[in-house]
């Protein structure tokens, strides 16, 4: 599995300056918060906490060279899984429950967070997987930004419950290359 020759969707954008476009529009939706489907309008840039329980900074519980994913993704060095704390979904139910709900991770910069992703593609990592990032888009773009300008050149695997705002799904097209959703359930009989 090898990624010569092939540039990630986010390159393009970056040379002609959208990428950074992006990033800041998505920050400022941290003041009136619609990033996902939940609308709360909490001002997270002011202090104010929605229903995922994160302000302006993403929290990050780990971030390693991941082999459980599905073997397209991991190939020989793993898949640079970076897994978001809280989420916005709050299934009571979910697998991650101390990383989803717990809070469990530490607050990162976008500086920090583009290091991290810099770090992955040093130790030979396919892509880097996102996972539960709804809730923090604007750190992802913003991380993105720096990370390709230091020389990331990764694909990008949005891998998410599936909640998400259409409005925020439309400011990461030509930056995600693979979308993983996961497919909670139907109804209440087959959950």
């Amino acid at each position: 599995m090898t990624n010569e020759g092939l540039l990630p969707c986010y390159v393009a954008l970056l040379e002609q300056e959208e990428l950074d476009r992006r990033a800041q529009e998505a920050r400022g939706r941290y003041s009136c918060c619609t990033l996902c489907p939940r609308q709360c309008k909490a001002n997270r840039l002011a202090g104010e906490k929605g229903v995922c329980k994160v302000l302006d900074v993403a929290i990050v519980s780990s971030a390693f060279a991941h082999f459980g994913e599905e073997s397209v993704l991991v190939g020989r060095h793993g898949s640079g899984t970076i897994f978001f704390s809280e989420c916005n979904l709050r299934c009571v139910f979910c697998q991650n429950f101390e990383v989803s709900h717990g809070g469990e991770g530490r607050e990162v910069s976008d500086d920090v967070l583009a290091r991290i992703m810099l770090r992955l593609q040093d130790e030979g990592c396919h892509n880097i997987n996102l996972v539960t990032p709804s809730h923090v888009v604007p750190n992802i773009l913003g991380a993105l930004s720096i990370a390709r300008r230091q020389g990331l050149r990764l694909p990008i695997v949005y891998n998410t419950s599936a909640y998400d705002s259409l409005d925020t799904l439309r400011l990461l097209d030509k930056v995600v290359d693979i979308y993983m959703p996961d497919f909670k359930f139907a109804s209440k009989a087959l959950s």
